[in-house]
């Protein structure tokens, strides 16, 4: 299993390793039971929940808190957000806050950007392919420009300096030490109080300047402090799982030269290779906290009021009770029933976006680049650690 303290699954201790591969990890511990104690990269202590049943259930649970108060005064993670946001709020609060942005992110909404993703991803692959020696990191080149710049455009803040946003993003959604996860959440909280600011002195057709205006038949309306919180989440969410969903995905097809070359022959297959890249290898391990409200029993074990509960959706979607053979990948299979984008009142708003944006970086790089190869052996990959996001730093690939 790794290292062990006590009764504590040390993942911390485990390093690279872990973060290369956890679904090894997670399918021991799922041999053992449902339910584990097990520390954190990022240094807290946590109730991991494996298995796809049991993590679709507690995905579901009402008495699994999204807020910080539920919480037990011996938590020790910084709780980083600018603003109250849906994820880290409970009904009825959530609901509200999904019923005022909902409207403005249909699925009509983001079917009319398709020509505009295309469009972005002809130039970023114009872009890479004029490299005089044939090489790329792909993340550089497509999976982070890509649906930063979409998420960027959709929201109106074109001039958002995304380097730097990454940077923090990066650092507040990784296993960074508490006090750089607290500055760089402060320096975003700043960055977005001043884009929002400008686009209520400057409104346009955008998703931004419709959340300032928009209200319901209500008149509810966000508050400054929600204002910012959604122009957080939607801006980290908006570009951390789609940004992984890609990479990840291309780095299965590279790996799996089979599956490749079938569908380089059938594009028909494009959909459902997409929901077999979220099953095989997500873009979320695990979610954004929950917190017990009350003693929990799951699989015989009590977890205590004010504890950290972490579904392991990696886990779920590599569960031989859900998915045969589940760690072979194969565009052909009926991966319905994942839970890459989560389960229940949190399922992700922005699933319709990431999908249509991974549909149309894996053809298009497809299409345009029929010698496209990995340009490293996959061992020699570096991962981003931490339990939320999963991905690699960089994806060199020669084309």
């Amino acid at each position: 299993m790794g290292t062990s303290t006590g009764d504590i699954v040390d993942l911390a201790g485990m390093g690279g390793e872990f973060a290369r591969d956890p679904y090894r990890v997670y399918a021991e511990l799922r041999a053992l039971g449902p339910v584990h104690r097990v520390r954190m990269p990022e240094g807290a202590d946590a109730w991991v929940v494996v298995g796809h049943d049991e993590v679709r259930a507690m995905l579901n649970d009402p008495r699994l808190s999204k807020e910080i108060r539920h919480a037990s005064e011996s938590f020790s993670l910084p709780f980083v957000a600018a603003g109250p946001h849906m994820l880290n709020l409970d009904p009825p609060h959530h609901s509200r806050l999904r019923k005022l942005v909902t409207k403005e992110f249909t699925p009509r909404r983001v079917q009319a950007m398709a020509p505009r993703v295309q469009e972005m991803t002809d130039e970023l692959i114009d872009a890479m392919l004029v490299a005089p020696d044939r090489r790329a990191d792909l993340v550089d080149a497509l999976s982070f420009p890509l649906p930063m710049g979409v998420i960027c455009e959709l929201l109106g803040v074109p001039s958002l300096d995304r380097d730097a946003f990454r940077g923090w993003s990066n650092t507040v959604v990784g296993s960074a030490p508490p006090q750089e996860k607290r500055e760089a959440a402060a320096e975003v909280a700043a960055y977005l109080a001043e884009l929002v600011a400008a686009k209520r002195q400057e409104p346009g057709d955008d998703l931004m300047s419709a959340l300032i205006r928009t209200t319901d038949e209500d008149g509810d309306r966000l508050s400054p402090e929600e204002l910012l919180g959604m122009a957080w989440i939607l801006l980290v969410a908006g570009h951390e799982t789609t940004v992984n969903l890609i990479s990840n995905g291309v780095l299965a097809l590279l790996t799996h030269p089979d599956q490749l070359a079938d569908l380089r022959a059938d594009f028909g297959l494009l959909d459902n290779a997409v929901e077999e890249m979220l099953r095989y290898d997500g873009p979320v391990e695990t979610p954004t906290f929950r917190f017990t409200t009350e003693p929990l029993e799951i699989g015989g074990t009590l977890i205590p009021a004010g504890e950290l509960v972490l579904p392991a959706l990696a886990d779920a979607d590599r569960d031989p009770a859900r998915f045969p053979e589940p760690d072979r990948f194969d565009i052909r299979r009926d991966a319905r029933g994942h839970v890459a984008f989560g389960h229940g009142i949190h399922y992700c708003l922005g699933a319709p976006l990431a999908r249509l944006e991974a549909r149309i970086a894996v053809r298009s790089l497809l299409e345009r680049c029929p010698d496209l190869a990995l340009d490293a052996h996959p061992a020699a990959l570096t991962w981003r650690e931490g339990l939320l996001i999963r991905g690699p730093h960089r994806l060199p690939v020669s084309f």
